[in-house]
């Protein structure tokens, strides 16, 4: 999973470890899904719900398998799974910079809040 998105050039965070990936698996705390091509991961997304909020991050996929539809489907059926947990709303978190990732969002259905603008602290 970590080698997809450094392929598919996914701006490194500091989660990006298996320890941190290990633990949102063991802790079932959210959604993850990916997107397989025989035994090849070529794509993946994270849905979070808190039961107030339902966010979705790091959808990846394999430069090769791109624009077939594989991101599409990751995103239906993450924000299908949040739905049915109850969500009525959900926001994906885009590096603004990065202009395809925001035309995807757009012609998925988003749409950019500019009210708003992200603050974040790295916790030690």
């Amino acid at each position: 999973m970590l080698d997809l998105w450094r392929q598919a050039e996914a701006i490194p965070s500091r989660t990006d470890t298996l320890e941190e990936l290990q633990r949102l698996v063991d802790e079932n705390t959210g959604l993850f899904l990916v997107a397989e091509e025989g035994s090849r991961l070529i794509g993946t997304i994270i849905g979070g719900w808190d039961g107030w909020r339902a966010n979705m991050y790091r959808l990846a996929v394999s430069p090769e398998f791109r624009r077939r539809g594989v991101a599409g489907s990751l995103v239906a059926e993450v924000e299908r799974r949040l739905r049915a947990k109850g969500a009525s709303r959900v926001t994906a978190l885009v590096v603004k910079s990065e202009d395809h990732a925001m035309a995807f969002w757009e012609a998925a259905g988003h749409e950019h809040d500019r009210r708003m603008i992200r603050y974040a602290k790295t916790l030690d």
